[in-house]
């Protein structure tokens, strides 16, 4: 962030190391008015830029040439950025979140990074994360990635660094851009379209910019390795097709209402994908034996969903200062944006338990009833109730998020003398709200379908009606189903009755007033000592309101409590830099940067958290820097008054004694005999068959997001060392290397099944076990998660930038630039007793990441080649009997010791754009990402049942699925 001050240029010529530049001003007669800096990491305005923190800068430009339209997409290929957390291929994910765009810097979470614009916080949903994608490409000048630990600074949340996007000061006159982008294949189309406009003066500016954008669904079914959950071999359909479209029925166990009895699928044609038509569904004869081994009795659910969900938004950006007095100026911003995300998945899979609560069983009077009282080879009176499986495919679950962000900030800052040094404050107010509707259709009315399954006869006008001939109860009132029979036998009456469309609403606000001033103080020897300090007082409020209906339980959509909660908190913090040496020997530079912060919330009580950084300079062309920082983040809204909503989890049961950790024996077997499972039990999956070895969805609602009042905040330490090596021997080269650690204690974290699951039985915390409880056979009947502050998280690597800009030749200007991030250490451990468990080397934890571009330019023609490279990474073994699909067989892995895994190799990503500038100023993009069209591949730890980002298939959805070509278009006006 930039804010100005009139200060001589003589001033900037007193700092060392700068003699080049001073150079190339010695034919200037007058002196020049430059500006102060306020450098992210630091509230000291100064004209230097180098700072002890390491910052990575991505521009404008830069942007434009990569070919993605989102500033999330963007930052997403930083070589620090882990897994996002809510991916677009996550299209079974509820949270509110789904849609929007968010950055897992260091692996750490989303919601410990902390966004701002121009150096204010940007909103926060209720469960602490920030959209990035709400901020509009079209008025940025760059982004400001600070990679350290800042909460001394600003406050919580910046525990695994900042992302501060800086917007443009001014312009005079507009531009207009058009994008336009697809898969080679045609879909995952892309179209942008922005304006942006502005006019400038020596009193102010004033700019705007209106953006909107569309991105189509990607579609699970449209590639053969995308079209199954576990890729293309047929010999994995079994494990990967559920619920039939065809009704199954079973009877009613008169003690616990849960299945017995027989097994009998309806009779069809057709395949798993749900074509066909069923025999007539309340004739017995027309059923046969049902086994999970044959494909044609499930239903391959990737068939209806997206691989990649769709996003269109829309937003508008007002930006504007006034110059009040020679010293005093006010500034303002203004935002609104929406945004609709739509994702889609099969159609749900029914059975007379999917709300435990609320059974619903094929009564023994519904004429559609094969074993009921209206069957012909049944006695009189003899009918009996039916327990039943059956996927509406007819229906489709299709999620609408319909967002809307708003923005608003306004301040006065200015400037003054004191004690002759310069001087500059700043108040302002900042509001920031997000609120939203989500609208699912595809679920089911249970007390609809009770009625519709209940009682019926077929009328005088041979009509089936529901209730009894002496009783009937009016078509406008209830409509029979024939769910047995069928997506063949459904009639659209039945489905409009049966089927519910349901709304939530959710929102969150945060409110501050802010004011700081900084300057310097006293003058040293070596220096001015900066000083800044300022206080600040924020609320943050917000709720979460499920529908109605599946709040009550009485629909197939995921019931939950509502969420309300609010905090205050007033905080105030000092920094100061202290210049202690200056062209000395060994010491051209060497200062120390201190600061601290003091939060006090409404809500977790209070805090002090602190940092200690320094700069020298042994040489003029050296730079070495390093900082400790203390960290802080209390715990978001949701984490602590969330109401909790059911789910259906998706997981490997440890006690699988096949797939799961018990295989291996030991005290994990002994744990889950003790449990109720036995020496051979097997995960089961929704279709009753086996689960796969990367585990299936739970057969019950497991109870999830319950919000944890005892949380405590997080506690973080950070620290970084590193070079910067600019040598006066080789202009235009720049060298540096971070090395960073980041242990993050009380860790609060959204715990998953699967979590649960393996600190209950493998690693024996017992703490884990209390929520869990078995069936009569073994499987997972309930679990409770929610949020708590786990044991610990640590990570620690090493950051390596190479940046050069070669002579200008004859055939143009060539630079060269490199990012790369090497982790050593990625760990967790759930309780400060418990033994670490190491992430590093996984999918989604890889050891290193490195991206290189080459930029030239030459007259109006402007290219880049990029590469981006991702490290090999540890997967679940399908088999681990087939060492072509499990290549260390008794390896070990956060899954399990000696459990196995498979190696999957690095992989190479290259694009490529050209430019062109016209005559009449207009500029022309094209560009090919993945440009060699590497080929998508299976990764079982990408699949949704292994908690990966993918609902769909067991292909990453964060990498190219294919070769993707756009262009865009630039006009200035």
């Amino acid at each position: 962030m930039h804010q100005r001050s009139k200060l001589s240029i003589a001033a900037l010529l007193a700092l060392g190391g700068l003699s080049g530049f001073a150079q190339a001003q010695q034919t200037s007669q007058a002196p020049q008015q430059i500006e102060r800096v306020e450098i992210t990491g630091s509230r000291i305005r100064q004209i230097d830029t180098e700072t002890a923190q390491p910052v990575e800068k991505i521009t404008a430009e830069a942007i434009q040439r990569s070919g993605l339209v989102s500033l999330g997409d963007v930052l997403n290929q930083l070589t620090a950025a882990g897994s996002p957390d809510f991916s677009k291929g996550s299209v079974l994910t509820s949270n509110r979140e789904q849609g929007g765009q968010y950055i897992n810097l260091r692996n750490l979470g989303s919601q410990r990074l902390l966004v701002l614009v121009n150096g204010k916080r940007w909103t926060q949903s209720v469960d602490g994360y920030t959209d990035i994608s709400t901020i509009p490409a079209a008025l940025v000048d760059h982004i400001d990635v600070l990679k350290d630990g800042a909460s001394s600074i600003y406050g919580s949340d910046a525990i695994a660094g900042v992302v501060n996007v800086v917007l443009k000061k001014s312009m005079d006159g507009g531009k207009i851009s058009l994008y336009y982008g697809a898969n080679e294949k045609g879909d995952g189309q892309t179209k942008d379209a922005s304006v942006a406009y502005g006019v400038s003066n020596e009193k102010g500016s004033l700019m705007f910019a209106v953006s909107a954008n569309k991105t189509d669904p990607v579609w699970a079914k449209d590639r053969a390795i995308t079209a199954a959950s576990y890729g293309s071999d047929a010999d994995r359909y079994p494990y990967s097709f559920g619920t039939s479209a065809w009704g199954r029925i079973r009877q009613v166990n008169p003690t616990t209402g849960t299945a017995t009895g027989f097994n009998q699928m309806v009779n069809h044609t057709g395949s798993y994908l749900g074509d066909g038509t069923g025999s007539a569904s309340n004739v017995s004869s027309n059923y046969h034996a049902y086994s999970s081994s044959n494909l044609d009795d499930t239903f391959n659910s990737s068939s209806q969903m997206m691989f990649q969900a769709a996003n269109e938004q829309k937003s508008m950006f007002v930006k504007g200062n006034l110059e009040l007095s020679p010293v005093l100026r006010f500034n303002s911003t203004a935002m609104f944006s929406e945004r609709k995300s739509t994702s889609q998945v099969a159609g749900y899979p029914l059975n007379s338990l999917s709300q435990p609560n609320y059974p619903v069983y094929i009564d023994k009077d519904s004429y559609y009833n094969p074993y009921g009282n209206q069957a012909a080879d049944v006695a009189a009176g003899a009918g009996q109730d039916l327990f039943f499986y059956r996927r509406t495919i007819e229906v489709p679950r299709v999620t609408v998020n319909n967002n809307r962000t708003t923005h608003l900030d306004a301040g006065l800052e200015g400037d003054f003398s004191l004690l002759g040094n310069p001087w500059n404050w700043d108040v302002g107010v900042n509001f920031s709200k997000q609120d939203g509707t989500v609208t699912s259709t595809g679920n089911l009315n249970l007390a609809n379908l009770k009625s519709a399954l209940g009682p019926s006869f077929k009328n005088a006008s041979g009509v089936v009606q529901c209730g009894t001939a002496a009783n009937p109860i009016p078509l406008t009132q209830c409509v029979p189903f024939d769910i047995l029979g069928g997506p063949s036998a459904s009639t659209q009456a039945a489905l409009d009755y049966v089927m519910a469309k349901l709304t939530s609403e959710y929102g969150s606000s945060t409110r501050s007033v802010t004011a700081n001033v900084s300057g310097e103080l006293y003058k040293l020897p070596a220096g001015n000592i900066g000083v800044a300090a300022g206080v600040e007082y924020r609320t943050q409020s917000g709720f979460d309101q499920p529908d109605e209906l599946a709040h009550s339980g009485l629909s197939t959509d995921l019931a939950g409590n509502a969420t309300y909660g609010k905090y205050s908190v007033k905080e105030g913090y000092v920094e100061v830099n202290v210049p202690l040496l200056k062209k000395v020997p060994l010491a051209e530079l060497l200062s120390v940067n201190l600061a601290s912060r003091y939060s006090d919330y409404s809500t977790y009580g209070s805090t002090t958290n602190s940092k200690a950084s320094f700069m020298w300079k042994p040489v003029t062309d050296l730079l070495t820097r390093g900082t400790f920082a203390q960290g802080f983040r209390a715990p978001p809204l949701g984490n602590t008054f969330g109401g909790g909503q059911q789910s259906f989890d998706t997981f490997v049961d440890p006690c699988d004694t096949v797939n799961g950790a018990a295989k291996n024996g030991g005290d994990v077997l002994a744990r889950c005999i003790a449990s109720g499972t036995s020496s051979s039990y097997r995960q089961l999956v929704q279709s009753g068959s086996v689960a796969a070895s990367t585990g299936g969805q739970s057969l019950y609602p497991f109870n999830a997001s319950l919000g944890n009042s005892t949380l405590k905040p997080e506690n973080a330490k950070t620290r970084t060392l590193g070079l910067v090596y600019n040598p006066s021997w080789m202009q235009g080269l720049d060298l540096g290397l971070d090395w960073y650690r980041v242990t993050v204690k009380n860790a609060i974290s959204s715990l998953s099944a699967s979590y649960v699951l393996n600190q209950c039985y493998v690693q024996g915390v017992s703490e884990f076990c209390s929520g869990v409880t078995r069936d009569a056979n073994g499987q997972v009947a309930t679990l409770s998660r929610g949020y708590a502050n786990l044991g610990e998280l640590e990570t620690s690597g090493v950051d390596l930038s190479v940046n050069y800009r070669f002579p200008k030749t004859a055939y143009g200007q060539f630079a060269i630039r490199t990012e790369s991030s090497f982790v050593t250490k990625y760990r967790q451990k759930s309780t400060p007793t418990a033994d670490w468990v190491s992430y590093l080397g996984e999918y989604g934890y890889n050891r290193l990441k490195s991206n290189l571009s080459l930029n030239w330019g030459y007259g109006p023609w402007v290219a880049t080649f990029s590469s981006r490279y991702y490290s090999a990474v540890k997967d679940s073994c399908w088999d681990t009997e087939d060492t072509s699909t499990c290549t260390n067989p008794t390896g070990s892995a956060s899954w399990g010791e000696g459990a196995g895994y498979n190696r999957q190799g690095a992989v190479f990503y290259h694009d490529l754009s050209v430019g062109y500038t016209f005559g009449w100023k207009g500029q022309l993009l094209v560009g090919a990402n993945n440009v060699f069209d590497k080929k998508p591949r299976v990764v079982l730890n990408a699949n949704y049942s292994a908690g990966g980002n993918s609902s769909s298939s067991s292909v990453d959805p964060d990498v190219p699925v294919d070769r993707y070509l756009w262009v865009r278009y630039n006009q200035p006006f």
